[in-house]
């Protein structure tokens, strides 16, 4: 679970976005935020909403997509395609650039840092003229439990 210091800066980040765009906040609104922020990366709209409907059965579905979107909108959060059809959020404020391994048998995403990969990132760009404004970096495989899996045989 995030610390409470960071969810209130969250909270006062995204309160400021309503208030700018001219939008209300709501409870329903905060308790997905909350939710949100104490949700491990990576989740899908349903699964978000699986766990905020357990507290209030009232939140729809397409009220948790609308909120997410807010979220993305205010810099909260991101929204990533990592395997087809399959769309999930991370946390987007306060957290450092990360790359991901994929695996394509069961889905587990894993974040990773590596300064030699950026910087041969940075090197390559250079070097054809281009100035870096952005990048991600996905790696698609199978983690070692599937590899077992598969070597298993059925």
């Amino acid at each position: 679970m995030m610390p409470v210091m960071v969810q209130g800066r969250e909270k006062a980040l995204f309160a400021r976005y309503l208030q700018t765009h001219g939008l209300k906040n709501s409870q329903q609104r905060e308790l997905i935020l909350d939710t949100f922020l104490a949700m491990p990366p990576h989740l899908s709209a349903e699964e978000l909403h699986r766990r905020v409907s357990a507290t209030d059965p009232g939140i729809g579905l397409s009220t948790v997509y609308r909120t997410l979107r807010l979220f993305c909108d205010a810099g909260l959060a991101k929204q990533r395609h990592f395997l087809e059809g399959r769309a999930c959020f991370e946390q987007a404020f306060g957290t450092r650039h990360h790359d991901h391994l994929i695996c394509e048998g069961c889905g587990e995403i894993l974040e990773f840092e590596c300064p030699e990969i950026e910087e041969l990132q940075v090197q390559m760009a250079e070097k054809r003229g281009y100035t870096l404004t952005r990048h991600r970096l996905e790696l698609f495989g199978l983690c070692p439990a599937c590899q077992a899996r598969e070597a298993a045989g059925p």
